[in-house]
């Protein structure tokens, strides 16, 4: 399995993994979005498609994707805000110009590592993993906003 951007509920608030970027949305440690496109998997989807390749004969040998839509952060900023109201109040919603970002990138060593995907718009197929296992992920929208309400379920944001 290559998953892509791994989002959706956690199971406890001690290592939320990628649901970190969630996370830092939510508590206002993003000022705005850069233009960084994902392929957002639910983490329930992943495991779906893990049970269906491991009970399936015909994935044997097989290697599948376990990407979901692709979606800019700021459009995943836009449907935090909608989807969870007055709890996403800390969302910025603005983009990020590309030149801004590399810039603090000078400054910020954590945002190094992304520059190299401001503005590239990555596309996957899973169309193997529809066809030969019958498997189809949710919407990046709605894994999105139910990651958001479960980090504040956890308390973590």
């Amino acid at each position: 399995m290559l998953p892509g951007a791994v989002l959706g509920p956690i199971l406890t608030a001690d290592n939320i993994g990628t649901a970190l970027i969630i996370h830092r949305m939510l508590t206002g440690g993003m000022r705005g979005a850069p233009k960084i496109g994902l392929e957002v998997v639910d983490v329930r989807d992943l495991v779906d498609l893990h049970i269906r390749a491991m009970t399936s004969p015909a994935a044997a040998g097989q290697r599948f994707l376990g990407t979901g839509t692709f979606i800019w952060m700021a459009d995943i900023a836009r449907v935090l805000r909608i989807g969870l109201g007055d709890r996403a109040a800390k969302v910025s919603t603005r983009e990020l110009p590309n030149v801004v970002v590399r810039i603090a990138s000078w400054f910020d060593p954590s945002l190094r590592a992304i520059t190299i995907s401001l503005g590239r718009r990555n596309r996957h197929t899973t169309q193997k993993a529809e066809r030969l296992l019958g498997w189809t992920p949710r919407p990046a929208e709605q894994t999105a906003v139910e990651c958001g309400e479960s980090l504040i379920e956890h308390g973590v944001a």
